[in-house]
């Protein structure tokens, strides 16, 4: 592979009139793609196999037109100080608005507060619930802006008007001044690691790039594909992250082989050969990571993961090709490695520069760096630096013992929503239960009595704990399915709701066999239940599938059974570590205040799953970068401990600062006001730095010094039976060697 990556490399930077103008093309095709393409909804919402699904699903057949699964708004009013909802002038104010509130076009109901008993038994606070034909994520924005309107006519007539609901979600504060900040923070980065403006600029441009093809695809298939706008911001986050990455470990070897004083040709090939293999992997194990989220069969997921997978594999095509190209025309405004730009007192290099600025750079490089220091003081006390790293983590992961999945509902939203203050409003009037109505499907179509069996059922419930209100059951008109709803007395993201479901699913096992009829649990409350737990189940397959495609995927590289082994496990402390901390700052608050979380509560269930899926590529990334440059240096000859040194020498740096991009990338997400955007940012960043600071940088090679040359391991029949991949570039020296002994090979790749 990397002489195949070699060529790659030194025919883009010949040719890199054509690779440019190909992926500007590519970049027009696919803006013009999605400016033209038709506006795309949120994505459809739907969870193939679970029972609040299965009982939505058969709502639509027993009640056709019902829309069982149809957006919901609740208009929640509340009378001055002093009066009542039921005074004259209100109770006014509140049928004049639930007229105007049934006139839209997505509206297939609405009820009236006084004929439904909708107001609270102080009589200051009530209600007004909203049907829509169409499911939240589909309704359209004129039904939302309607909404919107009629309430502000209301609160002109002196009311309180506040709206909750699925029907009304809450538009996040764009994060833009976060990114900002992190794309700034990556300059900075770039520039000090690559030391000039141009060199700093290249991964910046080409990272955009990417990204611009990776999220204007989305946008062009997002109507035919009905992709929502969670893919863009995965595909966004990922993308730009990795895409900065991996440009940046090409464009650091390049200059460490201008050093050497190869011509910038030679130099351009060598470093796509060798950090353009670890790049390829590398981006292998992220899209493994990604396309893996199929295995949880939930449709949303696949198409968020398959999305930010493809992003990836632009990311590294792009590195690939267009770095190469880009590093022809900057030509000598990219200097060697330790060689002083501009930026550091050097003017700009002359004629007849070449040789001295090398000679400049070996002397540096003969210098020890940081990353040497650490690496030796590592392998001089390797087993203290091994139990620091494993007890830290370790104790830090402790808080992920108790976590508690669920989904964020209103009541995590920030108190500035309306969403927000309407949840709070009918908590203050009717209990916080009723934030979260139960809807009980008994299916009686094989009941000799359906009647009976409904009333069995409600007479069940009524008995079970933590229930406030049972409603009569409604039937369709075929008389064969009934409808329960149940108010319960908890919150709906709290564990005693989820107990509640569990108890009348329980219960309803014991009516089927008296009656013959089928209980089914529904309703928003429900589904992120069966949602959670359905994520929960998947974890340990998803887990299986990944790490071990990834584990068969490092021994390809490595050739060796511990160092991926090291890898795995290393992955699982620094996730475990992540998810501690995500608790201890969402769940139980520590140091909320300084990231902006206004409410605590479960951990968004998708979280667990989420963060093993893109955390693991990305932690491979870092162990594939700098564990070959170890491995190059063993194979070409060193001892292990001083392959471990080399191996920091040349890598720690970039690796350090390839960190600390994506660090600041994630973490421009945690200014978002979307509490579940929050989370994931926060995450992902705590976790890239456990990760890459504490396992990659302290941990791998300490176990590394312990195992000495049994890291390097690997059965003769195993060896003979695995491709040899030469990540480390070792099939370029003998490519160089043919070429001096071959004068016929010279010409050819002579520039003409």
């Amino acid at each position: 592979m990397a002489t195949f990556l070699y060529k790659l490399g030194r025919l883009a930077f010949r040719r890199r009139h054509f690779v440019a103008l190909l992926w500007v093309a590519l970049l027009t095709l696919a803006g013009v793609g999605a400016a033209s393409a038709p506006a795309a909804g949120s994505s459809s919402f739907s969870i193939p196999g679970v029972e609040a699904q299965k009982a939505f699903d058969l709502l639509e057949q027993r009640f056709p037109g019902s829309s069982a699964d149809g957006a919901t708004a609740r208009v929640v009013f509340k009378a001055p100080d002093g009066e009542k909802m039921t005074d004259a002038a209100n109770k006014a104010a509140v049928a004049k608005t639930v007229k105007e509130l049934g006139d839209g076009s997505e509206v297939v109901s609405v009820t009236d507060p006084f004929t439904t008993d909708a107001v609270s038994r102080d009589g200051t606070v009530a209600y007004a619930s909203v049907s829509y034909k169409v499911p939240a994520m589909e309704l359209k924005d004129s039904s939302k802006e309607a909404l919107e309107a009629t309430a502000e006519k209301a609160e002109e007539a002196g009311l309180t008007v506040e709206m909750g609901g699925d029907a009304l979600q809450a538009e996040p504060e764009q994060a833009a001044i976060g990114e900002i900040i992190g794309l700034a923070i990556a300059a900075v980065v770039l520039v000090l690691t690559l030391g000039s403006l141009v060199a700093a600029g290249l991964p910046l441009l080409t990272a955009i790039i990417g990204v611009g093809i990776g999220v204007s695809t989305i946008t062009a298939l997002a109507s035919a594909l009905d992709l929502g706008d969670s893919t863009a911001t995965l595909a966004l986050m990922i993308g730009l992250a990795v895409g900065i990455d991996y440009a940046l470990f090409i464009v650091s070897r390049y200059r460490s082989e201008l050093a050497e004083g190869r011509d910038r040709e030679e130099a351009v090939g060598r470093a796509v050969g060798t950090a353009g293999s670890a790049v390829v992997f590398a981006g292998l194990t992220v899209v493994i990571a990604l396309a893996g989220l199929a295995v949880v069969n939930v449709p949303m997921l696949t198409k968020m993961g398959l999305a930010a997978a493809g992003t990836v594999v632009v990311a590294v095509l792009i590195a690939l090709t267009m770095i190469p190209a880009l590093l022809g025309y900057a030509g000598r405004r990219i200097r060697p490695a330790g060689a002083k730009g501009r930026l550091r007192g050097r003017g700009r290099a002359k004629s007849g520069e070449s040789e001295s600025a090398g000679s400049e750079s070996a002397e540096q490089a003969a210098k020890p760096n940081l990353g040497t220091r650490w690496a030796s003081f590592v392998v001089r006390r390797p087993l203290a630096v091994l139990l620091l790293g494993v007890v830290g983590l370790g104790t830090i992961a402790l808080p992920a013992t108790k976590l508690e999945l669920g989904l964020p509902d209103d009541g995590s939203q920030p108190t500035s929503t309306t969403q927000r203050r309407a949840y709070d409003l009918l908590s203050e009037g009717f209990g916080p239960g009723f934030n979260g109505p139960l809807m009980v499907v008994v299916d009686a179509e094989h009941s000799a009595s359906p009647q009976d069996a409904a009333t069995a059922v409600t007479d069940e419930v009524k008995d079970l704990k933590d229930v406030v209100t049972v409603t009569p059951a409604r039937f369709n008109k075929a008389g064969d399915t009934a409808v329960i709803t149940v108010i319960p007395d908890s919150k709906p993201s709290s564990t005693q709701t989820e107990d509640l479901v569990h108890a009348i699913r329980d219960a309803g096992t014991g009516v089927t066999a008296d009656t013959d009829a089928k209980v089914l649990v529904t309703g928003t409350t429900a589904m992120n239940i069966d949602f959670s737990q359905k994520l929960t189940d998947a974890l340990v397959p998803y887990l299986a599938l990944v790490v071990g495609l990834a584990f068969l995927l490092l021994i390809v590289v490595f050739r060796s059974i511990l160092v991926p082994l090291k890898a795995a496990l290393g992955f699982l402390l620094s996730v475990l570590a992540a998810l501690g901390a995500v608790v201890a700052v969402f769940q139980w608050g520590w140091l909320a205040g300084l990231i902006g979380v206004e409410e605590t509560g479960p951990i968004m269930s998708m979280m667990p799953i989420f963060m093993v899926g893109v955390v693991f590529g990305l932690a491979m990334d870092y162990e594939v970068f700098l564990v070959t440059r170890m491995r190059e240096a063993y194979v070409h000859g060193e001892n292990p401990s001083q392959a471990i040194v080399t191996g920091f020498k040349y890598s720690a740096r970039v690796v350090a600062a390839a960190a600390v991009i994506m660090i600041a990338v994630f973490s421009g997400f945690i200014g978002s006001s979307e509490s579940m955007i929050k989370m994931i940012g926060f995450g992902l960043a705590i976790a890239v730095f456990f990760d890459a600071f504490i396992v990659r940088m302290a941990i791998v090679p300490a176990v590394l010094a312990l195992l000495g040359k049994k890291a390097w391991w690997l059965p003769k029949w195993l060896d003979r039976a695995l491709p040899n991949v030469d990540v480390e570039g070792e099939g370029l020296k003998a490519h160089a060697d043919s070429k001096d002994t071959d004068p016929d090979e010279d010409r050819e790749l002579v520039r003409v």
